[in-house]
């Protein structure tokens, strides 16, 4: 298939990331966890095999020196910033972070698709947004006027789809309100919880 996948992060640096979290597990363990769940997507992406794997971040940060495609965001919002990723390639998948119920399966469904002729694939969440986009030849007005943040990103996104051929995958649920740790994060939860200090 040779569709790379994109990795989008934040910089896991205490104070900046997760902070709904943070409200209820400190800033420092919600940094934490948004680096493990960093890490899984990672490993999700390597997994699915579809082609190279790319981590784009905010920032640079020790945390990912250990790998070897490594890229900085570029862009004034999350769109822009995505569809400059994305039109480096002429096929590719783009992932968040924040969503470890993301499968290796899903990715390679998405690669699927685009080889079959779909333009656009999206993996919708509960909360409104998606955690997976994919596209061929990504075209700046898939991301250009949307309510990045809100509970309407996934709708915004398909009204701006109108007239082209694109694919809707299973729904999934991302870490992201404190109620959502409850449901998928304990086992990420326990293990910083053991922890007294740590370096992101």
């Amino acid at each position: 298939m040779n569709t790379p996948v994109i990795v989008f992060s934040r910089a896991p640096v205490p104070g900046r990331v997760k902070t709904r979290l943070a409200a209820r597990i400190g800033d420092w363990r919600a940094a934490r966890l948004h680096l493990r769940l960093t890490r899984r997507a990672l490993r999700t992406a390597r997994e699915a095999g579809c082609g190279p794997v790319e981590l784009h971040v905010t920032a640079p940060h020790a945390a990912f020196e250990a790998h070897k495609r490594v890229f900085l965001q570029k862009g004034g919002d999350l769109g822009e910033r995505m569809y400059r990723a994305l039109r480096r390639h002429r096929r590719a998948i783009l992932i968040g972070a924040d969503c470890p119920q993301l499968e290796p399966r899903d990715l390679r469904q998405a690669a699927r698709a685009l080889c079959a002729g779909y333009r656009v694939v999206l993996l919708p969440t509960e909360d409104g947004g998606y955690a997976l986009i994919a596209a061929r030849a990504a075209q700046r007005a898939i991301f250009d006027g949307v309510a990045w943040g809100g509970a309407e990103v996934f709708e915004q996104t398909v009204k701006r789809l109108a007239g082209v051929r694109w694919k809707k995958l299973r729904m999934l649920r991302d870490v992201d309100r404190p109620e959502d740790l409850d449901q998928i994060a304990p086992l990420f939860l326990r293990r910083s919880a053991t922890r007294s200090a740590m370096t992101p």
